[in-house]
């Protein structure tokens, strides 16, 4: 009686040993489906996982065959376990634009005014304008660079740094535009407040009023703003969602129209996100200095590659100085310090003056700090972080996408930087979507915001830079749900 009473203590522990493993797996399987490990993503360690779930490795690695069995995680040699690949098919991406090919006079102030109106709304869900939430960004070790300058360089520090700006900036990133395959001196750099000055002072210097101007389809809305305030016509050309711009169909252009400039993000692109292929950039580039038409390049997603490969800048095949560079750090260090630069070639002496004339000067102490955070080594370190930790914001909110909006829903898949591109069912219109939206504390970026000429009425910009929560989820299914009426 007794070996029949161990007998059945001891079946009875093994019942209990295979239930565990099996509510570890399902816990596991869970997070998974919610998005904790996404696709590709390597899953915490055994020792890790045993810690977690207070349970012994050997618990662990039974969780791990079941949920290899049931092919959720695959092992791959000396690296660990991985969730798999091909979970889940992301949705269809648009196809290429197709705008008016006729140079068109801007005048969408009113809306890009309301919707960086809307950001600053307390209790907002902030999808819409591209600033990323201060979780994203390294504040803290920010401000203990601006505190290190103010009090080491109390005097410097309150002075103005007269174009071209702070040399030790300057140093920092020469160095830097290394990784974007240019060699400049720091002589050759102009620091801006921000990049949106830095496309301002680069159009006026190339252009007059009424001069046409080329440029992606979609593009920046900033960039058309900055187009329209100071008179110009914008001339939208066809654009691939993973291509870029279609040099072919810029050729044509400059061809038909006198073409004073062209303005694009290859990088990363805003709202699309496509990385625009070497080949093509270097085409491009040589296309534009056959017809003397400068390149005005918009670089600030650059740094954020999903895959921590620093992509090549245009600028990068210029042997001609004919590539205007600019960038920022408001994308990856901080919106706030607004401090930006340009590398523009032969136009040097003019951008510096213009520079001079409409601002004086970037704050030296937002200048002092960054080149403080850079000459540390810091930026690299949190490049490493945070690229990782948008690679999985876009993930998130594209699977989010594909589950709750209307079918037929079409989305880009980004490489790099934080926006995604949502093509709606035809019947939708994102203007409405957006006033409807924002009455329930949702910001949005619709898509006619994007064109010159009023276009992509069935499409919206979301921006990921947002920290995934409930909150979050819930305005992505009340978005649906609008795109469904």
């Amino acid at each position: 009686m007794a070996g029949h009473r161990s007998y059945l203590c001891i079946k009875q522990q093994k019942i209990k040993m295979k239930k565990r493993y099996e509510e570890v797996a399902e816990r596991l399987a869970g997070q998974i489906e919610q998005g904790v490990y996404l696709p590709g993503e390597r899953i915490p360690g055994v020792r890790r996982l045993s810690k977690q779930f207070a349970v012994s490795i050997s618990t662990i690695m039974q969780a791990h065959q079941l949920l290899e069995d049931q092919r959720l995680i695959e092992a791959r040699p000396r690296s660990g376990y991985y969730v798999r690949t091909r979970l889940w098919q992301p949705p269809e991406q648009p196809t290429m634009t197709h705008p008016k090919p006729t140079p068109t006079a801007i005048t969408g102030h009113q809306l890009a005014m309301q919707l960086s109106q809307a950001t600053q709304q307390p209790g907002i869900m902030q999808l819409g304008a591209a600033i990323p939430d201060h979780s994203f960004l390294p504040t803290r070790a920010i401000n203990q660079a601006l505190m290190r300058v103010a009090r080491h360089q109390q005097q410097r520090s309150a002075s103005y740094e007269f174009p071209p700006g702070s040399i030790e900036l300057r140093q920092q990133i020469a160095r830097r535009m290394l990784d974007a395959g240019c060699q400049i001196a720091p002589s050759e750099v102009v620091i801006t407040s921000g990049c949106q000055e830095a496309l301002t002072l680069c159009l006026r210097v190339v252009a007059q009023p009424g001069d046409i101007i080329a440029l992606e389809s979609p593009t920046f809305y900033g960039q058309l703003q900055v187009v329209e305030s100071l008179g110009l016509k914008a001339l939208e050309i066809p654009t691939h969602p993973q291509e870029g711009i279609s040099v072919d169909a810029l050729k044509l252009a400059i061809e038909q129209w006198p073409v004073k400039a062209c303005i694009l993000v290859g990088n990363f692109n805003n709202p699309m996100g496509y990385c625009m292929p070497q080949n093509n950039k270097q085409a491009l580039v040589k296309l534009l200095g056959k017809h003397n038409v400068p390149l005005i390049e918009d670089d600030v997603y650059g740094d954020l590659a999903f895959d921590h490969n620093r992509p090549l800048a245009a600028k990068s095949y210029d042997r001609n100085s004919n590539v205007l560079y600019c960038s920022s750090f408001s994308k990856t260090l901080s919106p706030g310090l607004r401090v930006g630069w340009i590398v523009p070639g032969k136009y040097q002496e003019q951008i510096a003056y213009q520079k001079y004339i409409t601002s004086l000067a970037t704050p030296t102490l937002a200048q002092l700090a960054i080149a403080d955070f850079l000459q540390r080594g810091a930026y690299d370190r949190y490049l490493r972080q945070v690229r990782n930790q948008y690679a999985r914001q876009v993930t998130l909110i594209t699977q989010a996408i594909s589950k709750y909006f209307p079918e037929g829903t079409k989305v880009t898949r980004p490489k790099g930087g934080f926006v995604v591109w949502v093509e709606l069912p035809e019947k939708s219109d994102s203007l409405q979507i957006f006033h409807q939206a924002l009455a329930k504390n949702i910001c949005i970026a619709p898509g006619p915001i994007f064109s010159a000429s009023g276009k992509y009425r069935n499409f919206i910009r979301i921006s990921c830079a947002q920290p995934w929560d409930d909150r979050f989820e819930a305005a992505i299914i009340y978005l649906g749900k609008l795109a469904l009426q």
